[in-house]
């Protein structure tokens, strides 16, 4: 790391912490105000005992009142300095948990903006780890280890200015061990193993996070396969990882940190021998000996702004590489706005064109997903995606809503292009009920009412009852004020689905999108959520992705998707009378509704009995 890159890191620690440059200028005059009246029962050692040497030969001359007056200086100025302390560190606080809570909405509200490339490359325990733990670690920085900092190297210079005007040789004999040690700790900070080492201290307590995230959520396969942490191997492995690099880091420091620990905690020992060899050159020397005394005394209180300024150093490090986490999220684009932002009049959706690829054209992961997409959806109507799996249709679902911007071609609603259309206001024209629903851990119907934030507890309870839910809901204890997750109901996967088409009715946007939203849906009430659906759908433009073709069977238009193509489309009797993929899809779609276990064994033993007759 060259200086400029280090100033450039510390530039940046600086520029958070100066958003509330007011409170952290009184935390760091106040800090040093303490460190400073921390001297004062130093000085008033001093000050007693020369006052005792003084009167050495006749101790009833001894000022009692004066020992008195060192001695009640001494208490005020250590009443005062934990005041100063006190006073400082409540600067600091409030001045880091203001920083800290715009800083948690930025990150935030910037994760939610950055396109989806980013969440799929991102494992969410490492976003996790940074917008709890990284942002955490500027909290001490700013409410601890900057006030600290200040006082930690004001208050050695200040002793160390003090004791060259007392006595130059003897502060020299103090400042010799100080560079020394300083200098062990700079060789491990500073060099190239030592930073990459701490890279990868960081990399490895992510990667940890992440795959500790990953077995706790797989947590019924991990019991029902009996796999054990150490069959685990991306959690075994990371945790492996962890270990050796942190005895790796351990092996590195411990040599240099154990000689700069007792270099500085040994100034005493240094100033010692040096006193008594200046000594004997100057015999008698009263004045002397009090300056060698008040050495003996500073030296001590010297060892302890050093080791906390090497241990903030340290800690800082770890604080340096947390932002750059923080920074490398901000760095993330967001998802372009138009400057001038269009609406659109109509609510057709025209894919024209259009070509997309998760990598960027020219690198070596470059590999288009879909080829050349060209349909329209018609305003009001149906047009559902049907296909093989892994054929696209899920991409072309998503690119409507901008998770990714294409690569070629155009999308446009109303004639308007999406990325002429403001993400609010296309967010906004757009419901979609997903195939993997997420609900939020909170009530019910704080779940539904996201549709529709103003909506009153009449029209919650309507868009649950053209869900097909609002009868399970009444049964639960809480009704429609039951909790759903951590500390609350867990509900099945037909259930949460049909909360989340309630809340998909609640939004009554004109444009609709259906990820296979019957999915989880049993026999019983399959057909009242597609009643709820042929409601929510009435007027409205939907984009239906379908694995049951049964549910898409009056659709308007149907597209046939296979390898990121349209292959076929038109209406079922239209696609059928084709005989091409999606007869054989409606074939299959037939002969499974028609399955029972154990129907394929028995049809297999006896054609296996004819063909042996």
């Amino acid at each position: 790391m060259n200086r400029k890159t280090k100033n450039t890191e510390l530039s940046a620690l600086l520029a958070i912490a100066g958003e509330k440059k007011g409170l952290l200028l009184a935390a760091a005059v106040l800090s040093v105000c303490s460190g400073v009246l921390q001297l004062a029962p130093f000085v008033a050692v001093y000050q007693i005992i020369k006052e005792m040497l003084q009167q050495a030969q006749a101790p009833a001359a001894i000022g009692a009142e004066a020992l008195l007056r060192w001695g009640v200086l001494a208490f005020v100025a250590m009443l005062a300095s934990l005041l100063a302390l006190y006073a400082g560190s409540m600067c600091s606080h409030i001045a880091a948990f203001r920083i800290l809570y715009r800083l948690r909405v930025r990150l935030s509200g910037h994760v939610a903006g950055v396109q989806m490339g980013y969440h799929t490359r991102t494992a969410s325990g490492e976003v996790k780890k940074i917008i709890e733990s990284s942002v955490e670690k500027l909290e001490n920085f700013i409410a601890h280890q900057l006030p600290d900092l200040v006082t930690a190297f004001v208050i050695p210079l200040l002793l160390i200015g003090y004791m060259f005007w007392l006595d130059p040789w003897l502060a020299l004999v103090s400042f010799i061990p100080i560079v020394l040690g300083f200098w062990l700790q700079g060789r491990v900070f500073l060099s190239a193993e030592g930073r990459q080492a701490y890279r990868d201290y960081q990399q490895a307590v992510e990667e940890m996070n992440a795959t500790g995230v990953e077995y706790v959520r797989g947590m019924p396969a991990v019991k029902i396969f009996g796999i054990k942490a150490e069959s685990f191997l991306t959690f075994h492995d990371a945790v492996q990882r962890y270990r050796d690099i942190s005895l790796h880091i351990t092996a590195i420091c411990k040599t240099p940190y154990s000689l700069f620990f007792v270099l500085i905690s040994s100034l005493f020992t240094f100033v010692v021998p040096a006193g008594i060899l200046l000594a004997s050159g100057q015999a008698g020397s009263q004045s002397f000996a009090l300056t060698f005394i008040l050495f003996l005394i500073l030296a001590p209180s010297l060892s302890a702004p050093l080791l906390k300024l090497m241990l903030i150093g340290g800690g800082l490090r770890d604080v340096v590489e947390n932002n750059k986490r923080i920074a490398a999220i901000f760095a993330e684009p967001l998802t372009p706005e138009p400057a001038a932002p269009r609406n659109p009049d109509a609510y057709d959706i025209v894919y024209r064109g259009v070509t997309f690829a998760y990598a960027e054209p020219g690198s070596s992961d470059y590999k288009p997903a879909l080829h050349e997409i060209d349909f329209t959806a018609p305003a009001g109507a149906l047009t559902a995606l049907v296909g093989p799996s892994g054929g696209g249709k899920s991409t072309i679902a998503n690119l409507l809503l901008r998770f990714w911007d294409v690569t070629s071609g155009e999308i446009a609603i109303g004639g308007v292009p999406i990325r002429e259309i403001g993400t609010a206001r296309l967010m906004a024209a757009v419901s979609f009920v997903f195939q993997d629903v997420h609900l939020f851990y909170d009530t019910i119907e704080a779940n539904i009412r996201m549709g529709n934030t103003a909506a009153s507890r009449e029209a919650v309870i309507a868009a649950a009852e053209a869900a097909c839910c609002h009868a399970f809901i009444m049964r639960l204890p809480d009704g429609y004020a039951t909790r759903i997750g951590e500390g609350g109901t867990n509900l099945s996967g037909g259930e949460a689905q049909r909360i989340a088409i309630a809340r998909a009715i609640l939004k009554d946007a004109p444009i609709l999108v259906l990820d296979e939203a019957t999915a989880y849906a049993d026999a019983e009430n399959e057909q009242n959520i597609q009643a709820g659906l042929s409601r929510l759908i009435r007027g409205k433009t939907v984009l239906m992705i379908a694995h049951r073709l049964s549910t898409i069977r009056n659709a308007q238009q149907i597209l046939v998707i296979r390898q990121g193509r349209v292959v076929e489309r038109g209406t079922h009797d239209a696609l059928r009378a084709q005989a091409g993929l999606y007869e054989q899809m409606w074939q299959a779609h037939i002969h499974s509704a028609g399955w029972r276990l154990g129907s394929y064994p028995a049809r297999n033993a006896a054609a296996q009995g004819g063909s042996a007759g």
